[in-house]
């Protein structure tokens, strides 16, 4: 759960894993051609080099189980789609092809979500999960304009972001209201000056016609697609934009198109409570004891209580950094993302409670995409640059403080941070696009759009408004009553079958369907 106030990408994706200038990622100003040439550019695939500090570091993808190995280009794109015959950028793609060549259908192109996560470093880390859909399909992935090794966005050093990440995020009085505040400049200046040129071309719009020149590059006839979390909101833009391109689509984790900055942070509080209400319900319900309370209830205050001792008396946690109030919250929240990480919230917060916050940093650290090596993926800076150029609201301090009791009551543990970072775009150089995006597509073919009743970030309720925002008959809702982020990669049968079935057999689920 950043600072910023859309959706995070997957917990399982940034627990897996800095340009020097964003200049690196862009073509010379002698790199003119003319839009119609674009689309007909060869791409030269080859190895994949090890992930770049912006993409998070590590070591190159491992072929797939069978061999197959993965394979990177880069693909040339217009720097301002406004000047289309200008200046260009390099995105950065990943493939495994498909096994089947007689049966492929065309490519698969995916987008996890932040925004600002990094395509080209998730697809391979969950490549198994998607061997079935790969027999008739290439599996596609992208880092997007902004993102890892796709002309980043940079605003801050590494050991910038150390402190930037130590300092409180809910402020108690003006004095900290003035240095939150004075964070939040600092921020926004710093993406300025090492980005500014990036800054109004990263917007979801322009992401979308990327991917409408992917399309093309690729030689697919239409776009065949699976977007997760803001990758959803992504492929909503994109069938708004190219309607008569939507192949089979797939969206998972679902964001609200309908939804202001406000009412998405909102909805976040009210999503991060329930799944923090479940995860205390499930672990005192269990017949050994619960180590962090004996009710939910009990769960619930010692975590808040914790949470307001670290606000002025922080505990040791990874080398010279300490586990503070924020990085608490950061690291409960990210551990919130799947149900497969709740068992290290409970081992986090059984040790935050014997003085040991090293566990909870751990998980924060994942958050905000700090690498073993104490470097910094982009994710952060993408994220607020992508958010704040697509959202036209800017709030102040007053308007935070008005809305203060309205999210505490969404969320006593999560109220505060969310709603505090609303202001993330105060200030900000580039001025936000809309209220909310765009998504209706009623020209479009068939899209299942699954919502997952326990998901945090992107609460349930998001799918219907999606799906009804998409059009009558193009958007099909599937819901799974399950827990996490997404509902896809929790291996559900039910889900897997429906997604599957369409996806490779053009089967459209009956909507209004549900799994659990």
């Amino acid at each position: 759960m950043p600072r910023s106030n859309r959706a995070r990408v997957r917990c399982a994706a940034a627990l897996t894993a800095l340009c020097a200038s964003v200049l690196a990622g862009c073509g010379n100003g002698d790199d003119e051609r003319s839009t119609e040439d674009l689309p007909s550019q060869n791409l030269a695939w080859k190895d994949c080099p090890a992930p770049s500090e912006a993409q998070g570091s590590g070591e190159s993808p491992s072929p797939l189980p069978g061999g197959t190995k993965w394979q990177c280009a880069t693909m040339k794109t217009p720097l301002d789609w406004d000047k289309a015959e200008g200046e260009t950028i390099d995105l950065q793609l990943i493939r495994a092809e498909a096994a089947d060549k007689d049966k492929r259908i065309g490519s698969l192109i995916f987008n996890f979500g932040g925004p600002g996560g990094s395509g080209v470093t998730t697809l391979p880390a969950f490549g198994e999960e998607y061997e079935k859909l790969r027999t008739r399909y290439d599996l596609v992935s992208f880092d997007p304009r902004g993102v890892g090794r796709s002309a980043p966005v940079t605003c801050k050093s590494d050991h910038q972001l150390d402190a930037y990440f130590q300092e409180d995020s809910t402020p108690d009085d003006a004095a900290e209201e003035k240095a939150m505040m004075e964070s939040v400049e600092s921020f926004n200046d710093g993406c300025e000056d090492k980005s500014g040129k990036m800054l109004p071309h990263v917007r979801t719009t322009d992401a979308a016609r990327d991917m409408e020149l992917m399309r093309q590059v690729l030689g697919d006839d239409k776009l065949h697609y699976f977007g997760i979390s803001y990758g959803t909101e992504l492929g909503g833009v994109y069938a708004h934009l190219f309607p008569e391109k939507v192949g089979r689509a797939v969206f998972d984790a679902v964001v609200d198109p309908t939804q202001d900055a406000e009412q998405g942070s909102l909805g976040q509080a009210k999503g991060f409570q329930r799944a923090l209400d479940n995860f205390a319900e499930d672990c005192t319900s269990k017949t050994e004891d619960c180590p962090v309370g004996d009710t939910p209830d009990e769960v619930r205050d010692r975590i808040a209580a914790l949470l307001e001792k670290l606000d002025s008396d922080p505990l040791p946690g990874i080398g010279a950094r300490e586990l503070t109030q924020t990085a608490a919250t950061g690291g409960i929240a990210q551990s919130l993302y799947s149900k497969d990480f709740w068992q290290y919230l409970t081992e986090g917060l059984e040790a935050a409670y014997g003085g040991d916050g090293r566990i909870l940093m751990a998980l924060s650290d994942s958050m905000n995409g700090r690498n073993p090596d104490g470097t910094y993926s982009n994710i952060q800076a993408a994220n607020v640059s992508i958010n704040c150029a697509d959202d036209k609201p800017r709030y102040s301090v007053d308007d935070v403080k008005a809305k203060l009791p309205q999210f505490r009551k969404a969320s006593p543990l999560f109220g505060d941070y969310l709603a505090w970072g609303m202001v993330g775009c105060t200030g900000w150089p580039v001025d936000g696009a809309a209220d909310h995006p765009d998504v209706s597509a009623p020209d479009a073919d068939p899209i299942l759009v699954i919502g997952n009743t326990g998901d945090p970030a992107t609460p349930y309720e998001g799918a219907r408004k999606m799906a009804e925002s998409l059009g009558k008959g193009v958007g099909v809702e599937l819901t799974y009553k399950g827990e996490g982020h997404g509902a896809y990669d929790s291996g559900d049968k039910c889900v897997r079958g429906a997604v599957d079935g369409y996806l490779l057999d053009g089967k459209v689920p009956e909507a209004g369907r549900v799994c659990s």
